[in-house]
C-alpha cells in the first residue's frame, strides 16, 4: 500500500511538474545570467584557492572547505549505483538527459548558493544558512522555509541515507559476502558515534580521504576508456540516439530515458534542490557570487566527470548479466575491464563515499531543524531515526528506498525552485555587480546597498565591507 502511494506521487512528480521545472529554470536563468555556468569557468577554478576573507573568518569556513562539505554530501550513491539504475530503467540515452540536467542545472546551482550568500546568519561557528533563510529573509514567508526544513530533514536525514546504507550492504555482499544486516548495525554504530559528538576524527579523515579515492576511481575510468578508446565513439553515438527514442536499448524509449535521466541526475548533483546552499552559506568570502561560481563547478565534477566516468565503464563493458541491480552492476562492469579485484575496489569506495554523504546528510538534517527550532528533544529524536532508517536501508528492497528517495527529493526540489522563480533575480543583480567590479579591476568586496532595495541581509553590512578591506 505506501509502495503504491509512493509510485504515483513520484509518477505525478517526475512525469510532468519537476522536469518542466527544472529544464525550464535551468534554461531560463543560463539566458538571463548569460551561460554564468560556462563563460566563467576560469573564474570558478581560480576561486577555489582563495582562504576566508576576513580576520574574523580565520576560524571559518573557505571557499574550497565549503565546496568540500558540498561534494562530500553529492559524491556517493548516484555517482556509483544511480548511473547503472539510470542506465538500467532509462536506457544510454539517460546519460545525455543527465549532462543535460547538470549544464542548465549548474545556472541553477548558482542562483540558489549566491542566494543562501546574500541570506547567510551568523552562528557560534562562522555562517549559516540556505534555502529555508532565504525564503524567509527574502520572501518574507517563514512558513515557507519551514517546510522546506522539514522536507530537506526528512530527504537527507531519513530517506537518503536509507539510500547510502542500502548502496554500502549491497557492495559489500558482492564484494565480500557478508550479510547485509551485520554490515547495516556496524555501519549504525559508526554512525551513532559521530552524530551523537564522538569521535569527530572519523568525518575529518573521511573529507581527505573521499577526494583521493574520488581521484583514483577517475583514474581508473580513464585507464578503461583508454584500452577501449576504439569503441568510444560508438557508446557516444548510442548515448545520443537512444537519449531521443531513436535506438531501444534496455529502458527504451524517451520517455524512461529523459525522466530516468533527470532523477538521478538531480540525486546525483543536488543543482536546483537546495541542499548544496546548505554548504554553501557556511563559507566566508567577501562576495556571494564567489560561494556561487564554486557550487557551480561543482554541479560540473559530480555529473560530467564523476557519473560520465562510471556511464563509460557500465556501457563499455556490454549487457550487463540477469538479475543484478544497482551498485552490482558498476562492480560486474568494471570487473569485466580490470578483473575481480573490481569488487573489492568498488566496496570500499562506496563505504568512504556513501558513510561521508550519511554523515553530511545528517548535517543537512541538524541545521535545518535548528532553523525551526533549537530543541535538544527534537534533535535526539531525529538522530534515533536517521539511525533507525540506516539499519532500514541495509535490508530493505532497491526499488522501495530508491522510490522513497525521489518522492522526498522531488517535494524538497518543488519548494525550493518555487522560491528561485520568484526571488532568483536578485542573484543576477549581485552576479553583475560582481562582474563590474571585475571589470575595474577589483577584487570584488559586496555591500548590501549595492543592490537598490534589498533587505534582511545580516552579514553584508558598512562594517563587514570594512573587514574585507582591511585584510
Amino acid at each position: 500500500m505506501i509502495g503504491n502511494i509512493i509510485d504515483w506521487g513520484n509518477t505525478i512528480l517526475w512525469s510532468y511538474v519537476l522536469i518542466a521545472l527544472l529544464v525550464g529554470l535551468g534554461v531560463y536563468f543560463t539566458i538571463r545570467t548569460k551561460f554564468v555556468q560556462v563563460t566563467n569557468l576560469k573564474e570558478m577554478l581560480r576561486l577555489m584557492t582563495e582562504s576566508p576573507s576576513t580576520d574574523s573568518g580565520k576560524k571559518g569556513v573557505s571557499s574550497f572547505a565549503a565546496f568540500c562539505i558540498s561534494a562530500a554530501s553529492r559524491i556517493g550513491t548516484g555517482n556509483l549505483a544511480g548511473v547503472a539504475i539510470a542506465i538500467t530503467l532509462g536506457g544510454p540515452g539517460a546519460i545525455f538527459w543527465m549532462w543535460v540536467v547538470a549544464i542548465f542545472g549548474a545556472a541553477l546551482g548558482f542562483i540558489e548558493s549566491t542566494l543562501a550568500q546574500v541570506y547567510k546568519v551568523k552562528d557560534k561557528n562562522g555562517f549559516k544558512g540556505g534555502p529555508a533563510y532565504y525564503m524567509e529573509k527574502a520572501l518574507g514567508r517563514r512558513w515557507m522555509g519551514v517546510l522546506f526544513a522539514v522536507l530537506i530533514t526528512f530527504c537527507f536525514g531519513l530517506a537518503f541515507n536509507s539510500v547510502q546504507a542500502n548502496t554500502i550492504t549491497d557492495a559489500f555482499e558482492e564484494a565480500f559476502g557478508l550479510n547485509r544486516l551485520a554490515v547495516g548495525l556496524v555501519l549504525t554504530v559508526f554512525t551513532a558515534v559521530i552524530i551523537f559528538g564522538g569521535i569527530k576524527r572519523i568525518a575529518k579523515v573521511s573529507q581527505v580521504v573521499v577526494p583521493v579515492m574520488a581521484v583514483s576511481y577517475l583514474l581508473l575510468a580513464l585507464y578503461v576508456v583508454v584500452i577501449n578508446i576504439g569503441e568510444i565513439p560508438g557508446v557516444i553515438g548510442l548515448i545520443v540516439t537512444s537519449a531521443f527514442g531513436l535506438e531501444q536499448a534496455v529502458g527504451g524509449g524517451i520517455g524512461a530515458a529523459i525522466m530516468n535521466g533527470v532523477k538521478r541526475g538531480l540525486f546525483s548533483n543536488e543543482a536546483g534542490m537546495g541542499s548544496a546552499p546548505v554548504a554553501a552559506a557556511t563559507a566566508d568570502v567577501s562576495h556571494p557570487a564567489k560561494q556561487g561560481f564554486i557550487q557551480t563547478l561543482g554541479v560540473f565534477v559530480d555529473t560530467l566527470l564523476i557519473c560520465s566516468a562510471t556511464a563509460f565503464i557500465i556501457l563499455l563493458a556490454g549487457t550487463p548479466e540477469e538479475g543484478i541491480g544497482g551498485i552490482q552492476i558498476t562492480q560486474a562492469a568494471l570487473s569485466t575491464h580490470v578483473g575481480s579485484w573490481a569488487n573489492i575496489f568498488i566496496a570500499i569506495a562506496v563505504l568512504l563515499f556513501c558513510f561521508s554523504s550519511i554523515i553530511g546528510n545528517y548535517y543537512y538534517g541538524e541545521s535545518n531543524i535548528e532553523f525551526i527550532r533549537e530543541n535538544k528533544i527534537v534533535l535526539f529524536i531525529f538522530r534515533l531515526a536517521v539511525l533507525g532508517m540506516v539499519v532500514f536501508g541495509s535490508v530493505s528492497s532497491l526499488s522501495f528506498v530508491w522510490n522513497l528517495a525521489d518522492l522526498f527529493m522531488g517535494l524538497m526540489a518543488i519548494v525550493n525552485l518555487i522560491a528561485l522563480a520568484l526571488i532568483g533575480n536578485i542573484a543576477i543583480r549581485v552576479l553583475k555587480d560582481y562582474l563590474n567590479q571585475k571589470k575595474e579591476g577589483k577584487d570584488p568586496v559586496f555591500f548590501a546597498r549595492n543592490i537598490e532595495g534589498l533587505k534582511n541581509t545580516d552579514c553584508w553590512g558598512e562594517q563587514q565591507a570594512e573587514d574585507h578591506k582591511n585584510t
